[in-house]
């Protein structure tokens, strides 16, 4: 980092007020400096780096042309907020690390952030909550929401839209544009209308006459005649976008990279009555050139790296993640199927899919972040004879319970639910971790779930979700690494069994463990020479009845789940026990019923008690 003047470094920041004094060219010497902090923050911690590279301007002068924390100020998202950590005295040296700081807003680490959030699509609805109750408490502040191309064509915020342009509480929108076209109104007579519309002295005025002639009942008549005059001769020559349409004053586009333009759209706004939307057009990545050039999204969230190359740091050979071992069946399922259609909200190289889309265009969709579209699209597919295959995080399918019920299960239709990401995750948080979907799941009728613990084993679940009829079919799995030489032919599999070691006998202790960590656990205690019967809970939701009578003559069950909530299959597992009045000893270690916050994986297992260390506790 070139060495500059003392009090414009970052270390000399110790209120974002302090942005105000600087002139433009410190200004710009400033985000340069962020720019790399970020950088070195992200290539050491991972991250979210270009969303956050292509905000720094658009933050910077946020903050110089309102007063937060008074003014209140809501990231979508959240993953374009490290400017504003920064500018708030926040490092990012211990990023989504223990003891460090979240990579979106969090309410208790700093009274600059008033929301949180991780998925896409709730600034909206919150601010205008933020601008209800400026109201109804009579005070007088500011609501600001920054919502980026990806997330203002999620459906909540078209329904938050359409509810803000019906109420008169203002909120200021900040559309930030790096990718989507939206476009730009043309001609002198457009900017002209466009000036005067948000002009304080135009609205002033207006403010002022309709107060006046609204007096009186000639006084309305001439108002509105005025009014329906100029809206007639405005819709004749002016351009308009979605947003005029929709009651908005639209201001825009400002390249969001020009600090004095953005401050000079930023004042503008104050001035209508009316809420606002500012349409800002950023370069995804700025600053970083691998970012830059970056058209699959390979930077947006990222690991490790080395900064002079780009190359990430914590290479593993011969291991692969699951989420590519899964993007490899479903290029296979399409390959040899083809009645298969596959859709992924807006996931697709986190999921492994790169190939399936360059290779089958025609049946292959990318549906954005609606997680709830991509659900009710799968079930209507599913319903004319293709098989859909709906590839989401189970953080995500959260957002979709109604779909998967109503749209899918409730019609018994047939699809192949991939549920990337499931169990703790790490990093991410509490937002991110995806740990309640069977108990969510198993709640809905037609609804199967599995989890496999080797590759072999999920290939064969792939096989029998294609090949056979079972309604929605859900194949959990972690993004965790396996050892890339694990079989991938698929296991020959029945539907609803188990796999058990052997025949459980009288004073037998049973050991029912989920998933790969299960297959570790019991891996741990051969080599110790433990003795249990191993079970392998393969299918989630129905439970395996029969199995589990075999375990009756066990004398103690114990029941690990690493990658779900009690309420998941260890619910399932108690309520079968207790109804064959099961007298022996049971044991559960799944995970607590809380939000989880960030760490690595191993702090979190740790954290929690579940580890495969501590577990290994109960057999001695």
């Amino acid at each position: 980092m070139k060495k500059k003047q003392e009090y414009i470094s970052l270390k000399s920041i110790s209120s974002p007020e302090d942005v105000k004094k600087y002139n433009y060219k410190e200004l710009y010497e400033l985000c340069s400096d962020i720019r790399e902090e970020i950088i070195k923050s992200t290539s050491t911690n991972g991250g979210h780096l270009s969303s956050n590279l292509g905000t720094v301007e658009l933050t910077v002068a946020l903050h110089r042309s309102f007063s937060f924390p008074n003014d209140k100020l809501i990231f979508d998202v959240g993953h374009q907020s490290y400017t504003h950590k920064i500018l708030t005295g926040r490092s990012l040296d211990l990023l989504n690390k223990k003891d460090g700081i979240s990579g979106f807003q969090k309410r208790n680490e700093s009274e600059y952030d008033c929301y949180e959030a991780g998925h896409a699509g709730t600034a909206l609805s919150a601010a205008q909550g933020f601008a209800l109750a400026r109201k109804i408490k009579n005070e007088n502040y500011n609501v600001i929401a920054v919502v980026g191309d990806g997330s203002i064509v999620n459906g909540l915020s078209f329904e938050a839209l359409n509810s803000i342009a019906n109420k008169n509480d203002k909120v200021i929108i900040v559309l930030n544009d790096n990718d989507m076209s939206i476009s730009r109104p043309a001609g002198g007579l457009g900017r002209f209308f466009r000036k005067i519309s948000y002009g304080k002295f135009y609205n002033r005025f207006k403010s002022g006459t309709s107060r006046a002639l609204g007096k009186t009942k000639i006084g309305s008549f001439f108002y509105m005649l005025a009014y329906k005059f100029k809206n007639s001769v405005k819709r004749a020559l002016v351009p308009t976008t979605m947003f005029d349409n929709m009651g908005f004053t639209y201001i825009g586009p400002i390249d969001g990279h020009d600090i004095k333009a953005l401050e000079k759209a930023f004042r503008q706004s104050k001035n209508p009555r009316r809420s606002v939307i500012i349409h800002v057009l950023t370069k995804k990545g700025k600053g970083y050139k691998p970012a830059e050039k970056d058209r699959i999204g390979y930077w947006h969230g990222v690991t490790p790296f080395e900064i002079e190359t780009g190359k990430p740091l914590n290479c593993h050979e011969g291991e692969a993640s699951w989420s590519h071992f899964m993007g490899e069946l479903s290029f296979k399922a399409l390959s040899e199927h083809d009645n298969t259609y596959l859709i992924c909200p807006a996931m697709i190289r986190g999921s492994g899919l790169d190939e399936c889309f360059s290779s089958f265009p025609s049946r292959t969709i990318d549906v954005g972040i609606a997680e709830e579209h991509a659900l009710t699209l799968g079930g209507a597919l599913s319903i004319n004879g293709i098989h859909p295959i709906v590839v989401i995080y189970s953080t995500f399918l959260q957002r979709a319970y109604d779909e998967v019920l109503h749209d899918c299960a409730r019609m018994n239709t047939n699809m192949t639910l991939l549920i990337d990401r499931a169990g703790l995750v790490g990093s991410n948080g509490e937002t991110h971790q995806g740990i309640y979907d069977v108990a969510f799941l198993k709640t809905i009728p037609n609804v199967t779930i599995t989890m496999a613990s080797t590759w072999e084993e999920a290939a064969g679940l792939a096989k029998m979700s294609y090949e056979e009829e079972h309604g929605v079919f859900a194949i959990r799995y972690p993004h965790v690494l396996s050892d890339a030489t694990q079989k991938k032919e698929p296991m020959h599999l029945t539907y609803g069994k188990w796999l058990i070691e052997r025949e459980c006998k009288e004073n037998d202790v049973a050991l029912i463990a989920v998933g790969p960590l299960g297959k570790e656990l019991n891996a741990t205690l051969k080599k110790e020479s433990k003795d249990v019967v191993y079970v392998n809970p393969l299918f989630l939701n129905p439970i395996d009845q029969e199995c589990l009578d075999d375990l009756l003559k066990a004398k103690e069950i114990i029941i690990y789940d690493p990658y779900s909530t009690k309420e998941g299959l260890s619910d399932s597992i108690l309520s079968y026990l207790a109804s064959k009045d099961y007298r022996g000893k049971i044991i559960c270690h799944c995970i607590p019923t809380e939000f989880i916050q960030f760490g690595t994986v191993s702090e979190q297992l740790e954290r929690l008690g579940i580890s495969i260390k501590q577990i290994l506790k109960d057999f001695d």
